[in-house]
């Protein structure tokens, strides 16, 4: 991959910058509080598709522009098809599923970065990241029950597995909006920052992981993220394999070796 910008083309909503093995998706809809509408939604899968298999690709950080990091789905597209809604949503969702399962099993670390308020699909975009900061600005609710909808964009799986099947249950019941505070207490995000310093923090959390070893991050988020669907035998299993493949790779050999010359270590692209 040669450094370079790039922008998805017909929807200036969803804004793609792909430089130096890093790729920066930007939601850019902020005077509809970067809500999903099925433009946008088509133009995010294209984007998180176009870095599904790039070798180049090092670490995704995903933001937003504006007040906002998403709305959730564009209520003013369900209101102009009120009529015909199970048919408008219906036609929606695969586009949004598609992306959401692309941009989580990437394998190379993917930071989200929580600008403002979060809500509806916007939670399952937020936390389908492997590790999410937060603004203290930053809320989130769940907002789907208010409307007499139900969860999708895979925010109910990833609310439940970061905060627990209770506390889940209570944000998408209630729709009381959780703090950036009790966020992080209730361990939905990674990290909160002051509102002027996310993007920093967001920027210098990436270029730190895009120099990390690739194959590394790959192997561990696939055991992290299986974990809870195997035995612990076959755990173990793979975790030798992984280990065994691991420790012969160029990464583990300058690794080892830069450790015992109490150097930084320079990895090269993993095993992919």
């Amino acid at each position: 991959m040669t450094d370079r910008d790039v922008s998805i083309p017909m929807c200036p909503a969803v804004l793609l910058d792909r430089r130096n093995g890093i790729a920066v998706l930007t939601l850019n809809r902020p005077d509809r509080a970067n809500a999903l509408d099925g433009e946008m939604a088509l133009a995010l899968d294209a984007a998180v598709d176009s870095l599904t298999g790039d070798v180049g690709l090092r670490a995704v950080l995903l933001q937003a522009r504006g007040r906002h990091f998403c709305a959730g789905g564009d209520i003013r597209e369900f209101v102009e098809s009120i009529d015909d809604l199970g048919s408008r949503i219906d036609g929606s969702i695969p586009a949004v599923h598609r992306m959401i399962h692309r941009l989580a099993t990437l394998p190379v670390p993917v930071v989200s970065a929580l600008n403002g308020p979060v809500a509806g699909a916007g939670i399952g975009l937020a936390l389908c990241a492997d590790l999410v900061l937060a603004a203290e600005s930053m809320k989130l609710r769940g907002g789907y029950s208010a409307i007499g909808l139900t969860p999708d964009a895979g925010s109910s799986w990833l609310l439940a597995r970061r905060a627990g099947e209770a506390r889940a249950k209570e944000i998408f019941f209630t729709n009381e909006p959780l703090s950036a505070r009790h966020c992080l207490q209730f361990g939905i995000v990674s990290q909160v920052l002051p509102d002027a310093e996310l993007d920093a923090g967001a920027r210098a959390l990436v270029t730190a992981l895009a120099k990390g070893a690739t194959g590394s991050f790959a192997r561990i988020k696939v055991l992290v993220d299986g974990a809870s669907h195997r035995t612990l035998q076959e755990h173990l299993e793979l975790e030798h394999r992984y280990m065994g493949e691991a420790s012969r790779s160029a990464d583990a050999r300058e690794g080892v070796t830069s450790f015992a010359q109490k150097r930084a270590p320079v990895f090269g692209s993993g095993f992919r």
